[in-house]
């Protein structure tokens, strides 16, 4: 009788006890909530302090592309293209982007920082009537104009956009192996479209853009991690 008694007093005792495992995840559970809600708020305090760092970045002087260039509307918020011209019957379209440098001593690693002294440009020539048009790859400095490449390729959509479209038939020789007076030719022919003169347009258009997409980018991650909704790119 007194032994069923002590089982019976230990057992509802143990009942009233929590158990130790549940304690232990419990605590553990608070525990990494309050480590998560504070890395959430440091990494938003970094990235605010960020935000507002390059919010106070000199822009450079707005500035208009050579006539008869043309700007392409909605440029800045695509990777489409971004200046536009006629030439006689010719329509030339010109895309851009940073010329990746060797060595990026004077770029910050994180995109949107360093000097821009180089621009690798994509230049389409295209005719009516025709389904094919001239592509030029070049690499454009301030003094200067090199010419990678220059194949035919299909039209680009006006919907499509991007720099490279992998070629389906042969794409001509390398630019190097042509001789000395067909390069010259090459490039007195992107020479007469204005090319040469877009470089000053360029390096401040990209560095607008690199401002606006890096600005874009703290403000976007800022509002996933405290789990807010970003807003429509209309709004």
């Amino acid at each position: 009788m007194w032994k069923r008694a002590f089982v019976g007093a230990a057992t509802a005792a143990a009942l009233r006890r929590p158990f130790p495992s549940l304690i232990r995840s419990a605590t553990s559970s608070s525990s990494s909530n309050s480590i998560s809600s504070a890395v959430n708020s440091m990494l938003l305090r970094s990235l605010k302090d960020h935000y507002l760092e390059v919010a106070k970045m000199n822009m450079p002087p707005k500035v208009g592309p050579p006539s008869p260039f043309t700007i392409v509307k909605g440029a800045l918020d695509s990777n489409g293209p971004v200046l536009k011209r006629n030439y006689g019957d010719e329509e030339i379209t010109i895309y851009v982007m940073r010329l990746a440098a060797n060595d990026d001593e004077d770029g910050d690693g994180g995109g949107g920082g360093g000097v821009i002294d180089q621009l690798f440009i994509h230049v389409d020539v295209s005719k009516p009537n025709q389904n094919e048009c001239l592509m030029f790859l070049c690499g454009l400095y301030e003094d200067a104009l090199g010419i990678h490449s220059v194949s035919m390729r299909p039209k680009l959509q006006e919907s499509g956009g991007g720099y490279l479209l992998v070629p389906s038939q042969y794409a001509g020789p390398s630019f190097a192996d042509l001789d000395e007076s067909m390069r010259d030719a090459f490039h007195s022919y992107i020479e007469e479209r204005g090319i040469n003169d877009l470089f000053k347009f360029l390096q401040a258009w990209l560095y607008v853009k690199e401002h606006r997409n890096l600005l874009r980018w703290f403000k976007t991650m800022g509002l996933f991690i405290d789990g807010k909704k970003p807003p429509t790119p209309s709004s």
